[in-house]
């Protein structure tokens, strides 16, 4: 899934990372607020967090700290606009993997949180692969030998999830959640419409993978004859 969290409160910051970052092929939920934060973990796991320090409810810092102390080791970068070195060290100290003092470049915030999501095993590639298909994220298109199709924001991380999971099922709420996070209400037929959607590309640049529905349980990848 490349699809991020974002704690940032202030409205414009967080415009501009959500932009940057999906002119990288990641998506990103932004909370505002700690307690909102916390919510929106517990229902999906990020590969990547970015963590403003001053939000209204309390330093972002507090909220690496509860997630190493439960053994949660999502990666995390930290913004502040506090740039003096007991800082950056307490930072560190308490669990956050890199640190980003403001003001920054975006390109320099986008190429560390591609960094970060690399050090997941699930995130490694950098164009993952799944029997004869091939997923560009940077170009979010899909690839099979010399043939590619563009994929919209959605449909591109439905089929990284997918690949990624190397045939093994998604849950229909966990490929909802890639797709457009939990900030916007998702009606009942988005998914399914997005889905048939992939399946015609997939046809169209002739790839031998199917998506197919494991009733009851959500979807996977199949090679076309291979049994369910």
């Amino acid at each position: 899934m490349n699809r991020i969290a974002l704690l940032e409160d202030h409205e414009r910051m967080a415009a501009l990372v959500v932009k940057a970052l999906a002119a990288a092929g990641i998506e990103t939920d932004v909370y505002g607020t700690l307690s909102q934060a916390d919510a929106g973990l517990a229902q999906i796991d990020y590969p990547a967090l970015v963590v403003d320090r001053n939000l209204p409810d309390g330093d972002g810092l507090d909220l690496v700290r509860r997630l190493r102390a439960q053994r949660i080791d999502t990666p995390c970068l930290m913004l502040t606009a506090r740039d003096a070195l007991h800082d950056r060290v307490s930072g560190l100290e308490a669990g956050a993997d890199d640190y980003l003092a403001k003001p920054f470049s975006m390109e320099e915030l986008v190429a560390r949180v591609r960094a970060l999501m690399r050090r997941s095993p699930r995130q490694q590639s950098l164009q993952p692969q799944y029997d004869d298909l091939r997923i560009d994220p940077l170009d979010a298109r899909m690839c099979c030998a010399e043939e590619s199709i563009s994929l919209s924001a959605s449909e591109l991380q439905l089929v990284l999830l997918l690949v990624r999971a190397s045939g093994a099922t998604v849950r229909r709420t966990a490929l909802e959640a890639a797709a457009w996070g939990i900030a916007e209400p998702v009606t009942p037929n988005a998914l399914d419409v997005a889905l048939h959607r992939l399946r015609r590309k997939l046809a169209a640049i002739g790839s031998q993978v199917q998506i197919a529905n494991q009733r009851g349980l959500g979807y996977a990848l199949r090679r076309t004859g291979e049994a369910a």
